[in-house]
């Protein structure tokens, strides 16, 4: 009878044991880093039990250098740090040519793609640390939107620049229409996630990245147009009335750089109306339009406006992998992370290849 009575209760014990087992609190966005008089406050999203909440530490602007961020991943339980920048500048626009560099677009908040390209191909280890020596990395633009780990994604690039600098190697992020649009108040393409959180914490989506807060800083640093080596980086192209500027990246980056969080759309010249624009080398597709398409002599121009021998851009995609056009000019880095096919551009010794989240390796040119 004893035995019938506890198999009988078996079932409330289980559950009632499970129900009071303690919920683990989970680490779901941040962290979030905003400046305000003399104190630093960090924001972190926490998850127990299916309830959100958000936690709030400040320090003084004096301790910076003490604070040590944990930023979530895409594998359960794993994390990494990050340390605050002493300074933040203004990158230069123009580089020599590296040894050996791997150009990425379009991860649009996707970091599982961007770790495992990131570690298969050589450039970080498991734990994050920078192992591509002095080689480099370029971020051809849209890392954000779409995906839901929107702020993981930017904080590993923000801790990869520090870390190469240390290995004598560099991170680059050239911006491209999503980040210029998350500044500038245009959020069609942001993951709901993210206006659920702002609205927890109490202020518009909008101030995650205004100039108060340390991504909204760095980003501001950040160029639309950069030329490292015999290569021309920007996220869309560089059409006709951009080549009539004939100006080189520094003078296009001066121009669109105190424009990138203007929310009015009211530009002082035509010029950089031009750059904010579907003209512009964030938005322009034309190299890739069936309509109307960018014309070999004006990639001619372009390659003489700004001393290179390549263009290299993201943001439209036109196959399952990093593409070559324009007779071996223009390369597309454009692939569809989400959905599988996931690929880098590497550049390294004088030859062009496309690598994957495999390892694979094939060569373009």
């Amino acid at each position: 009878m004893i035995v019938l009575y506890f198999i009988l209760l078996a079932p409330f014990l289980s559950g009632f044991f499970q129900e009071n087992q303690p919920v683990e609190k989970i680490q779901i966005d941040g962290p979030y880093v905003v400046y305000k008089n003399d104190l630093i406050y960090v924001q972190y999203i926490y998850q127990e039990g299916g309830i959100k909440s958000v936690t709030t530490d400040s320090f003084p602007v004096s301790q910076k250098k003490n604070i040590e961020l944990r930023v979530a991943t895409d594998e359960p339980g794993k994390y990494f740090t990050v340390k605050l920048k002493n300074r933040l500048s203004n990158e230069k626009s123009e580089f020599g040519k590296p040894a050996k560099l791997l150009a990425i677009s379009d991860i649009e908040a996707n970091f599982k793609a961007l770790r495992t390209l990131l570690q298969v191909n050589g450039v970080i280890d498991q734990e994050f640390n920078w192992t591509y020596g002095k080689g480099e990395v370029v971020f051809t633009g849209d890392f954000f939107d779409r995906g839901s780990q929107q702020n993981e994604v930017l904080w590993l690039m923000y801790a990869l620049e520090e870390k190469a600098r240390e290995a004598k190697g560099y991170v680059h992020f050239v911006l491209g229409n999503h980040e210029i649009m998350n500044m500038n108040g245009d959020f069609r393409y942001v993951h709901p996630r993210y206006m659920e959180h702002a609205k927890m914490m109490g202020v518009p989506y909008i101030s995650f990245y205004w100039d108060n807060t340390e991504l909204g800083r760095w980003l501001r640093t950040k160029n639309i147009a950069q030329r490292i080596g015999d290569i021309l980086f920007v996220h869309g192209g560089i059409s006709t009335p951009v080549n009539y500027m004939n100006v080189p990246a520094p003078a296009i980056n001066e121009l669109a750089r105190p424009f990138y969080p203007d929310t009015t759309y009211n530009y002082p010249d035509i010029w950089t109306e031009i750059l904010f624009s579907d003209l512009g080398p964030f938005w322009y597709r034309g190299y890739y339009s069936k309509k109307s398409p960018a014309t070999s002599g004006q990639v001619d121009t372009t390659l003489n406006v700004f001393g290179v021998k390549y263009i290299t851009t993201g943001h439209t995609v036109v196959a399952d992998t990093i593409s070559v056009l324009y007779n071996g000019r223009v390369f597309n880095t454009d692939v569809y992370h989400a959905g599988g096919n996931s690929e880098a551009m590497l550049v390294e010794g004088g030859k062009f290849y496309r690598v994957n989240s495999k390892g694979e390796k094939f060569l373009m040119k």
